[in-house]
């Protein structure tokens, strides 16, 4: 469940507020960078939440943009020091898709599309230790227990009993039928989905194969969405050695389009339990 600070949704609310004060002030990323004798980039990276703000970075920022109110600054400097906190995800080491995950945690809803696997949030220990092994078959056993033990602990927030994680994710009809560990893994896991789609907050379609070309032909993508209206909605596309993470409204609305397409083109809810369902069954013979 979200803890009551999160560092990473600290970090990106900093980053919104001292990219708001700059533009105030009517400079560029390139000009305050000058006048701290530093690089460019640590000032965009300050501004996108990718990277941890110290107290000091704050206090030389406000004084580049000359904040004169003395609680907008200690404010500020709250944040910084609550975004150096460690998450929960933090006691399991290094972890690549750390970021991801502080959104995740404090997300109000995730929009998912999954053109090859079942997504991580519905996913048996079985499954995942599988999946893990097969993607990454040099990683030692000890590393792909520590991801397998992320992955589940993540899922707390859809079984949380106050506030869920409103989940709705459009699995391609390849993520039935590519075998995953063997038969019987297969099964369970998608006895698995079946069961949690029926919970109301989680929604599960699937596209079935006679769709053809459609808008997610490009890969798997997420879209988080949170509470708080000042943290804007967030793409996420995952990948094998970086992430990209999309925030401009006009990105967000262009995949949420394409997301839209997807729902329109799945089989409806009960059509998709029902293939998975039989799709299961066959699994058991």
């Amino acid at each position: 469940m979200a803890s009551n600070v999160n560092p990473t949704v600290r970090r990106r609310r900093l980053g919104q507020e001292l990219r708001r004060l700059r533009e105030v002030k009517g400079m560029t990323a390139e000009e305050v960078a000058e006048r701290l004798l530093v690089s460019q980039s640590k000032i965009s990276r300050l501004e996108n939440g990718r990277r941890s703000i110290s107290q000091r970075d704050v206090r030389d920022l406000c004084g580049v943009y000359e904040v004169e109110d003395q609680r907008v600054v200690d404010s500020l400097m709250q944040m910084a020091k609550d975004s150096r906190q460690q998450g929960w995800w933090h006691a399991f080491g290094d972890i690549p898709y750390s970021v991801y995950i502080g959104l995740e945690t404090d997300a109000e809803s995730l929009r998912v599309y999954e053109p090859q696997i079942i997504t991580g949030l519905l996913q048996t220990r079985t499954y995942a230790e599988a999946l893990i092994q097969g993607a990454l078959p040099e990683t030692p056993i000890a590393d792909v227990e520590k991801r397998v033990n992320v992955r589940i602990r993540r899922q707390e927030r859809i079984h949380a009993e106050h506030g869920p994680l409103r989940l709705w994710v459009v699995l391609d009809e390849a993520c039935l039928h590519r075998v995953v560990g063997n038969r019987q893994v297969m099964r369970e896991q998608l006895e698995h989905v079946a069961e949690m789609s029926q919970q109301p907050h989680i929604t599960v379609q699937v596209l079935p194969f006679d769709v053809g070309a459609h808008p997610g032909v490009n890969g798997q993508y997420s879209i988080l969405e949170f509470a708080d209206t000042v943290d804007s909605s967030v793409v996420y596309i995952e990948g094998v050695t970086s992430d990209l993470y999309l925030e401009k409204a006009q990105d967000v609305q262009r995949y949420t389009v394409m997301y839209e397409h997807l729902r329109a083109q799945a089989l409806n809810v009960e059509q998709s339990r029902q293939r998975i369902e039989d799709v299961a069954k066959e699994y058991a013979r």
